[in-house]
């Protein structure tokens, strides 16, 4: 058997020069966003198979190996509805994987809560749900792709991004000019709405003084010049930063050894207004400017 590697290339079984496809496999909850990852990989150049049955995935990783071209980068979604060939998706994607591919793993997940209000909103029974609630086909499902959900690569939650935010985020992850190395998400977030669950790291900038209670700007937010100025000349804003920047870059070459890709960094201010915005957006830019692909997104701006 061939080695795999996990920068995304792919060596034959028997040795074969290895090649420079690109593997991605989407999953995830019924309602997650499939649908919306699947288009947004169409748009930054990817060959986008939908629906595939998992018994069929080598089969259809050897053929975009072969083909080349324009399946150079190939996107596989698989969701239930496959179960009709093979209920055991981890399992799938684990032979991939012995097999000499390194797929890239993207997982959709939100909250039970937010799923049910999107069932609803189109009058859509869960696939899985049969004579019982949609909260039960959920909790089936969830069962099922657990381990697959262990095998992520990278997990989106969804459950606060609109359509267009995921299509960025999905861009931004595989769109890059080199898509095979280390890519930092910095994520502004507000405590009061809840963690980021796909977090890697989570900041704390509550101990900054709050711009809310400056009247100039609080209706303002952390991506203005005025307000991030205020937020980053607090004491102890800058030593912040810098020591994350640090701890970040520090950590980047042994994550890539390991061969993670995606790397999340969560900042969490009170209502993600104001500090996380502002803090998100400096350290994002810190991390450019040491050379890695690093970009800010703003998870609650706009709730308040």
């Amino acid at each position: 058997m061939g080695e795999a590697h996990t920068n995304g290339h792919h060596v034959g079984v028997t040795g074969a020069a290895e090649t420079d496809t690109t593997l991605v496999v989407v999953t995830g909850l019924s309602g997650g966003g499939r649908s919306t990852v699947a288009r947004a990989l169409e748009n930054v150049g990817f060959y986008v198979v939908d629906n595939l049955p998992q018994a069929l995935l080598l089969d259809m990783a050897e053929l975009a190996v072969k083909a080349g071209g324009a399946a150079r980068r190939t996107a596989m979604v698989l969701d239930v509805r496959s179960r009709a060939f093979s209920t055991d998706l981890a399992e799938a994607i684990r032979e991939l994987k012995e097999r000499g591919y390194a797929p890239r793993v993207v997982f959709v997940d939100a909250d039970d809560e937010v799923l049910i209000r999107r069932f609803e909103s189109v009058r859509r029974s869960h696939p899985l749900q049969g004579d019982g609630r949609l909260a039960d086909g959920i909790a089936v499902e969830r069962g099922l792709l657990e381990e697959a959900r262990d095998q992520a690569d990278v997990i989106i939650d969804t459950s606060h991004l609109n359509v267009n935010q995921l299509r960025r985020r999905i861009e931004e992850l595989f769109g890059g000019e080199d898509a095979r190395k280390l890519r930092v998400t910095v994520i502004s977030f507000g405590f009061k709405y809840g963690l980021p669950p796909d977090a890697d790291f989570v900041l704390d900038a509550r101990f900054l003084p709050n711009p809310y209670w400056v009247p100039e700007f609080r209706e303002h937010t952390g991506r203005e010049e005025a307000v991030s100025a205020y937020v980053l000349g607090q004491e102890g804003a800058d030593t912040f930063v810098s020591a994350y920047a640090d701890l970040v870059g520090a950590t980047t070459a042994g994550f890539e050894r390991e061969g993670k890709r995606y790397l999340t960094v969560a900042v969490g201010c009170t209502g993600g207004k104001h500090r996380s915005v502002a803090i998100a957006e400096e350290l994002a830019a810190r991390l450019r400017r040491a050379g890695l692909a690093a970009n800010a997104q703003h998870r609650d701006l706009g709730r308040e």
